[in-house]
């Protein structure tokens, strides 16, 4: 089954989002059914879930937007973000007034020793039921005409899974767009939605280009051989992709990726502003949200006071501690909105109204989104005795 919609049906009107539904939405969990789960390799899945009609306004999305999924395993929350590989679905006036569910879909593919990813390919099956946050993220937030317009995603591995969703929609609602993939995996084996790729040059034979790089199995091009490198990577923009004659550069994969192709576009000319990239990860251990910290009398603290759906709260955050803020806030609202607390998602983000923090890492926010006052919380750590972030702006 393919994910795209079949030919004829109606996309988007625009990759940017309405009036109504572009102003960032508060991240909440629904829980959903799991509608089914499709293997794509031998190691990924695809995930999809069926969204009521009473809920499809809050998981109106963006392509290349993304998911948390929250489920107890081995007797503690666990929760994943993954982005969504569909594109967003239209519904008719009729079938609205209906109450025609709609559909979710993402990819999950194993990492070693992975909790979540493991029992995802062998214990989550059909009419499952799993905590979903609404989707997040501003991937392609912004991106209007795409007329005439050509769009490049240069992935690795589950960084695939945004371009999925952003290519189709792309291609849908322009007749004159095109999109190229320049997409690196181990092996042929290895590549994630290989048929739905396929379909979707067989649709669209003269506006998408597809160029598969294999670092274990050789190409009869061998450019398209072997690993990506600076000296590839160059190689690549010289002979297959000219910079010149792209707009749109949307980047996902691992970090030493993603900087490598920021770095060697910038160098080749490209503006920074046409340049947009999401990270699957940064090569860390995943980072646990909350850990205990005790307030011990006398002991020296900061105020932290979280604004969270319109209520307001305080904690006490010894000194000596160094907690982040998102850690502080959980222990007066455990409902504090975060997925991957490792900096990357930005499910965090609030907005610092009084006091300061400095933040350890920041994958997600924009410059002009730290310069209005907004961090992730679960990097920030309190610079001044009192500090008050706000959740709701």
């Amino acid at each position: 089954m393919s994910l795209f919609a079949p030919p004829g049906a109606v996309a988007p009107a625009s990759v940017r989002p309405s009036s109504a539904s572009s102003a960032k939405k508060r991240a909440r969990f629904h829980t959903l059914t799991v509608e089914e789960v499709r293997p794509l390799t031998d190691d990924s899945v695809v995930v999809s879930f069926t969204v009521p009609a009473e809920l499809a306004d809050d998981y109106d999305h963006l392509p290349g937007q993304y998911v948390a999924l929250r489920t107890t395993l081995e007797g503690s929350e666990v929760r994943r973000s993954y982005s969504l590989c569909r594109a967003p679905e239209h519904r008719t006036a009729e079938q609205i007034a209906e109450g025609m569910p709609t559909r979710l879909s993402v990819a999950v593919k194993r990492d070693e020793g992975g909790l979540f990813s493991t029992w995802a390919q062998t214990g989550l099956h059909a009419g499952f039921e799993i905590d979903v946050m609404s989707p997040q993220g501003t991937f392609t937030s912004g991106l209007d005409d795409l007329d005439h317009r050509h769009v490049v995603g240069i992935a690795a591995g589950s960084g695939i899974t945004p371009l999925m969703a952003l290519a189709h929609t792309a291609l849908t609602r322009s007749e004159t767009s095109r999109f190229t993939l320049l997409y690196t995996n181990r092996s042929t084996l290895d590549v994630m939605f290989l048929e739905d790729l396929a379909d979707l040059k067989d649709r669209y034979p003269t506006r998408v280009t597809l160029h598969h790089v294999l670092s274990r199995e050789q190409r009869t091009a061998p450019v398209l051989s072997g690993r990506i490198d600076e000296e590839k990577l160059r190689t690549i923009l010289g002979m297959l992709i000219d910079p010149s004659d792209v707009d749109e550069w949307f980047l996902c994969g691992p970090l030493s990726l993603v900087d490598l192709c920021r770095e060697v576009l910038a160098d080749v000319g490209v503006p920074r502003e046409h340049i947009r990239f999401e990270l699957f990860t940064t090569g860390d251990e995943p980072v646990r949200a909350a850990r205990p910290v005790e307030v011990r009398a006398g002991a020296k603290t900061i105020r932290i006071e979280v604004n969270l759906d319109g209520v307001s709260s305080t904690v006490e955050s010894p000194v000596d501690a160094h907690e982040s803020v998102l850690n502080a806030a959980l222990r007066v609202r455990p409902d504090a909105p975060f997925a991957c607390a490792g900096g990357v998602c930005g499910t965090c983000r609030a907005r610092v109204v009084e006091g300061s923090v400095t933040m350890t890492e920041n994958y997600a926010l924009e410059p002009d989104e730290i310069e209005r006052g907004y961090v992730l919380t679960c990097q920030s750590h309190p610079t001044s005795d009192r500090v008050v972030v706000d959740y709701d702006v």
